[in-house]
């Protein structure tokens, strides 16, 4: 399953609802949560006081003229402008298990991988993380995430399941249903949802569990039931939320399914409304609805250029050789009824 693209999930440009563990109040959403990120992080040390032999699991006998560290293998280049410090304090805290260099470059590959505009570079981002501290639940909770956007949903659901034992957290619980519905295992997508239910999470996680569910449903051919799933008060609240603009496209998309295309349009137009950013393609999916093709009218305008270049490219002095001007016949010709003088 390595390498699938089939992201992003239901139209939102950027499925996975979790903002970057930056030191910043408001957490962005360059591949991480939407919402609170705050998460209990893994507390394993990276390692024993002694050193073992590579692959027997026994320490060295005698003297060792080995480094005391094997040399790390080189990572992609990093930002110079990626500093520890831009890691969340809580997670940067939870990082001190680690050596105080190794926490530095750690952190910083893990700011990098969330910051990261490219998928794929994130993803490159969090398996250096991973291979530096491979026993912290931050780290595998990078992995996981980096992951699922860039379609990898097997492994993706490996790395959330384990941050979620290294952490005790469920607020993973959206992103695994939702790779078990890509996967294909819808029975297990609801089994993760219906966990979700007798747990303890914000509202922002539950409404995200609600829109996997919501396309489980789908997926399962009952548009109705997608659409009820996501009948929660907050869709007719008048206040917006950071998830607004994801919950109004799912209630798009669920109408639209039930055939309910005018009460889906208006839901796209309010998913739009919320979405200046373009988290969600709601704008295209209305135009698409309202019957704006704009790859049409650009084809319309090329053509009719091209009649434009066609006609210029005619003489507007040049005559048809069978036709000769009054003006222009021979002086010394005469008509019939010309007389002679003298």
């Amino acid at each position: 399953m390595t390498g699938q693209q089939e992201t992003p999930r239901d139209g939102v440009r950027d499925r996975a609802p979790w903002p970057a563990r930056t030191s910043s109040g408001d957490r962005t959403r360059s591949g991480d949560r939407t919402r609170s990120g705050d998460r209990a992080w893994g507390n394993e040390r990276a390692g024993s006081g002694g050193r073992e032999r590579p692959g027997t699991g026994r320490a060295w006998a005698g003297r060792d003229e080995t480094p005391a560290r094997p040399p790390r293998e080189a990572g992609p280049q990093l930002p110079d402008s990626v500093t520890p410090e831009q890691l969340d304090p809580e997670a940067r805290a939870q990082l001190n298990s680690l050596p105080n260099d190794l926490a530095d470059i750690v952190a910083r590959y893990l700011v990098a991988a969330s910051l990261a505009d490219d998928p794929e570079q994130g993803y490159a981002y969090a398996q250096t993380a991973k291979r530096l501290a491979a026993r912290v639940g931050v780290v595998r909770e990078a992995c996981g995430i980096a992951a699922y956007q860039t379609g990898r949903w097997a492994e993706a659901l490996s790395e959330l399941r384990a941050a979620r034992r290294m952490t005790g957290r469920d607020e993973y619980l959206p992103m695994m249903a939702d790779c078990e519905r890509a996967l294909g295992r819808l029975d297990r997508a609801l089994a993760l949802v219906r966990e979700g239910q007798h747990a303890n999470l914000d509202r922002a996680t539950q409404i995200e569990l609600r829109i996997v569910e919501s396309g489980i449903r789908r997926d399962q051919g009952l548009p109705d039931a997608a659409v009820l799933a996501l009948q929660v008060p907050e869709l007719t609240s008048g206040r917006l939320r950071p998830w607004s603009a994801r919950l109004f496209y799912a209630y798009a998309d669920a109408l639209l399914a039930a055939g309910r295309a005018e009460e889906a349009r208006d839901a796209f137009v309010r998913a739009a409304e919320a979405d200046p950013g373009g988290e969600t393609d709601a704008a295209d999916r209305l135009d698409a609805l309202d019957g704006i093709e704009f790859d049409d009218l650009e084809d319309d305008d090329l053509e009719d250029d091209a009649e434009t270049d066609d006609v210029e490219e005619d003489d507007p002095g040049e005559k048809d050789p069978g036709e000769i001007d009054a003006d222009e016949k021979d002086p010394g010709e005469e008509g019939p009824t010309a007389s002679r003088s003298g």
